[in-house]
């Protein structure tokens, strides 16, 4: 009996098994701080032990069942109340009875699915977690240990640039090409573009990335957009036949990899808008979805050699669109 707060009462702590050598990621929490989490991937076994400590020594704990269970978790900030688990798994780690002592219970969730990477954002939360419980008549003893879960990917088998035109009849004519369409998080954005008609003065130029995070469906749909970054392609006017390049690294920003109908619940979306401002602050914008992807450590180059690579290999093979696009444009 533990009336009045009289009695056995226990601590509990969950220790992994590889805490000591298992790599540890930063992680945004709600209130926009980052802490550090034990970091996890897909079917990787978690496992470790349950420490059980008797906070009056001597004195029986009576209990009815202890247990531990693996959560993987949507929370929509609109609908707290509910949580959506996608992933619930238990183990018993003890029959109802009595604690005379303090114990150490050993735990395994095997190979355990781990299908979407952690996220926290706007609107919603999605969370992995440990929780120990011990079962008791009045008020069960509970603690959690969040972990976090990174998704990684293999180079995509189709990675086209982008291309598309920006145009104000008679007025103004742009190109702008970028190398490719789906960027790793520490990745290097190159492209250019090309003035074809200029007959409006331009002022400033920028590329923004903004993140689109959209949770809800049907009639209870939220957009949340956030401009991530913000890059100066150019402060002044630009003259016909002039081409600016553009250079822009991933790394320095917080990203996430692209998350599109995560449970039904959620999506978190990329795009390069492109905005054009004129001399009387009139705004033109141009917007593409680009997708991005988190990749292994495997091979780690400095973010000069990525920029170089990526600005051979788009030059190499567009060498001559520019002369074709000025041609053509002459033609007419």
């Amino acid at each position: 009996m533990s009336f009045f707060g009289f009695g056995q009462s226990a601590e509990i702590d969950i220790v992994l098994n590889d805490a000591e050598t298992r790599k540890k990621a930063e992680h945004k929490t709600e209130d926009g701080k980052k802490d550090k989490y034990f970091l996890f991937y897909d079917g990787e076994t978690v496992s470790g032990k349950v420490s059980v400590t008797l906070k009056i020594p001597g004195k029986r704990l009576e209990h009815y069942g202890i247990k531990i269970e693996f959560v993987g978790q949507i929370e929509l900030y609109y609908d707290r109340g509910n949580h959506h688990e996608f992933v619930s798994l238990v183990k018993d780690l003890a029959r109802p009875g009595e604690l005379s002592q303090s114990q150490m219970l050993d735990f395994e969730f095997t190979h355990v699915e781990k299908p979407y990477e952690s996220y926290t954002g706007q609107n919603v939360k999605l969370r992995y977690f440990l929780r120990a419980t011990i079962s008791r008549r009045l008020n069960d003893i509970s603690k959690e240990m969040d972990i976090v879960v990174q998704t990684l990917c293999t180079y995509p088998d189709m990675n086209s640039s982008i291309k598309m035109e920006v145009g104000i009849e008679d007025c103004l004519h742009i190109e702008f090409e970028y190398n490719k369409s789906k960027y790793h998080l520490r990745d290097v954005i190159v492209g250019k573009i090309y003035f074809l008609l200029v007959r409006i003065k331009i002022k400033h130029m920028e590329i923004d990335i903004i993140k689109r995070e959209t949770t809800g469906t049907g009639p209870s749909v939220y957009h949340e957009n956030d401009t991530i970054a913000k890059y100066e392609i150019m402060d002044g006017a630009p003259v016909r036949g002039e081409s600016i390049p553009i250079r822009l690294f991933l790394a320095g920003y917080e990203l996430t990899p692209t998350l599109r109908d995560v449970n039904k619940k959620f999506s978190v979306r990329y795009y390069l808008n492109l905005v054009l401002v004129d001399e009387e602050e009139r705004r033109y914008f141009k917007q593409q979805e680009i997708t991005l992807w988190r990749k292994g450590d495997i091979v780690r180059r400095s973010m000069s050699q990525q920029a170089t690579i990526a600005s051979q290999r788009f030059e190499g093979s567009n060498s001559g669109n520019a002369s074709a696009a000025q041609a053509k444009e002459d033609n007419n």
